[in-house]
């Protein structure tokens, strides 16, 4: 009986040049990083009948050839380079260049043994302009510090301009992306739930839908880890060291840490009572908090998986 065997690619990923290899095979391709270059690289996978693609995350340079792959049917698994070094020290390979590296994210994505389904096509463009939005609160809180900085007032005026400018271009851009989600009958449906949940503002709700699609399909423990929220255990022998989190999406937990600041501590009965639970307990306020946002994340993905707004607590009578 012969036995099948998936073809996987490997596509390392340059700013101008990608390269192409294959499991199982000694067969190459060099293709520039652009239409054309993408074009022929689909060519080449067709006639080699590959199954699977690897590639590797690089900050926005993979992302034309991802979705060409995917829109000529591909199955494409986006790597995080840490994925690819890790498996690449398992092997002993300490060789590392554009042709080797290709090799050994074919040979990493071989090894995958799950995968989820690719990501809504509309999201892109939400998170772009959520990545804009975020991008312009950082320079307002940058530009805050050198405002306090500023002697004289000639700068002073300066930065109170641009903070001002700053200003009203995080409202315009979070005005623009809130209407194009809620042109979605069933984006506006989840929005609608999320928000539901005592302490969620509009945007935090945007920005967590945007950074996180997969919300309400998942499993509490899932979208914690995706979040970077969930505690991790260092123990070993009779050793048990601290909890600690790690990894996940650092934007969706940036906004969610400030969601649950001010939920925490001005609007929602149930994280209040579990804040204080902690700080009880000896927990530090940062591991406390760093608990409510988890908390809070669970919530929302209740209510989205559920479909039924938040119920809220009623005052003990």
């Amino acid at each position: 009986m012969m036995k099948h065997s998936t073809v996987c690619a490997g596509i390392d990923i340059g700013k101008l040049k990608l390269d192409v290899a294959l499991t199982g095979s000694k067969a190459r391709l060099e293709a520039d990083n652009t239409a054309a270059g993408h074009d022929t690289i689909v060519t080449w996978l067709k006639r080699h009948n590959v199954d699977r693609i690897g590639v590797e995350a690089t900050g926005g340079y993979e992302k034309n050839l991802v979705r060409v792959l995917r829109r000529a049917g591909f199955v494409v698994v986006v790597l995080q380079p840490l994925q690819v070094r890790s498996y690449a020290q398992f092997r002993l390979k300490l060789a590392k260049n554009d042709k080797i590296d290709a090799a050994m994210i074919a040979a990493c994505v071989a090894s995958v043994e799950e995968f989820r389904d690719a990501p809504d096509p509309r999201f892109e463009a939400f998170a772009a302009a959520q990545t804009l939005i975020d991008q312009l609160s950082e320079d307002i809180v940058l530009y805050k510090t050198r405002l306090e900085m500023a002697q004289d007032e000639t700068s002073r005026a300066f930065w109170k301009q641009e903070i001002a400018n700053r200003k009203a271009q995080a409202r315009s851009a979070r005005e623009t992306l809130r209407e194009a989600m809620r042109a979605h009958v069933d984006l506006a449906a989840k929005l609608d739930l999320i928000v539901s949940v005592q302490g969620i503002a509009e945007k935090s709700a945007i920005a967590v839908l945007v950074r996180m699609p997969e919300i309400g399909t998942l499993s509490r423990e899932q979208v914690a880890a995706l979040a970077g929220l969930a505690p991790y255990d260092d123990d070993s022998g009779t050793r048990t060291g601290p909890r600690h989190i790690m990894g996940g999406r650092t934007r969706l937990r940036t906004s969610l840490y400030a969601a649950a600041f001010a939920a925490t501590f001005h609007w929602n009965p149930h994280l209040k009572a579990f804040y204080a639970r902690l700080r009880g307990n000896g927990k530090t306020h940062k591991m406390a908090l760093v608990a409510c946002a988890r908390k809070l994340l669970i919530f929302i993905n209740t209510v989205v998986a559920r479909g039924t707004p938040w119920q809220p607590m009623h005052p003990a009578s």
